[in-house]
């Protein structure tokens, strides 16, 4: 097993054991976190599949193109991780430990199957990648589509860029509290993320003590 899928393999599994050991209403507790998220994630879903599931499938899936899903490892975050198992049946949880097991042959993602990604809610690298030649396909015919497309974008980093309070940095907390660790923790093992978080504890504080 390659360090990727290691590491991926061992999110999994953290965040599949601990689930099993909450009572209803704690994993109610935990999947109310998540509810808005969600909605966003349907939204980016509609999105995409108006504007580029057609174009993308033919340029890039079908033809082995995709500059992301050609790397054998991409970036998820341990929210990522979290979300995916709490709305995934457990069949689609062990298939995920299934491929991550076995060698990688390859020059593409461990996730890719015949039907497309593994995951039921895809990394959030991965949904907001989208390459330049498609966007300027689409947001040159249709500068609307742009627009809703950024402000897509400043609304992801609600949840992921923690100069404030946001779901992912959230649901690391959670289960850093409750004994856990991954390396997939970059809200707080990522000196970029941490430098971020820095600089803007440092902006409260200036703005409460002027």
């Amino acid at each position: 097993m390659s360090e990727y899928n290691r590491e991926q393999a061992e999110a999994i599994t953290i965040v599949k054991d601990h689930l099993k050991t909450l009572s209803p209403s704690a994993l109610v507790s935990l999947r109310a976190r998540i509810k808005n998220y969600l909605g966003f994630r349907k939204d980016v879903d509609r999105f995409l599949r108006r504007h580029f599931s057609s174009l993308c499938t033919e340029t890039c899936y079908q033809d082995h193109y995709s500059a992301c899903c050609s790397y054998e490892g991409i970036i998820t975050f341990f929210a990522d991780v979290v979300i995916n198992v709490m709305v995934s049946p457990d069949e689609e949880v062990d298939r995920l430990l299934q491929v991550l097991s076995l060698a990688n042959l390859g020059p593409k993602c461990v996730y890719l199957g015949k039907r497309g990604c593994l995951w039921r809610v895809k990394p959030m690298v991965c949904e907001m990648f989208l390459c330049e030649p498609a966007k300027r396909k689409v947001f040159d015919k249709e500068p609307e589509a742009m627009r809703t497309w950024e402000k897509i974008k400043h609304r992801q980093k609600r949840y992921t860029w923690p100069n404030r309070p946001v779901l992912f940095d959230d649901l690391e907390s959670y289960f850093i509290e409750k004994g856990y660790y991954s390396s997939l923790m970059y809200c707080h093992n990522s000196p970029g993320l941490l430098r971020v978080k820095t600089l803007a504890q440092k902006r409260r504080k200036t703005r409460e003590n002027p």
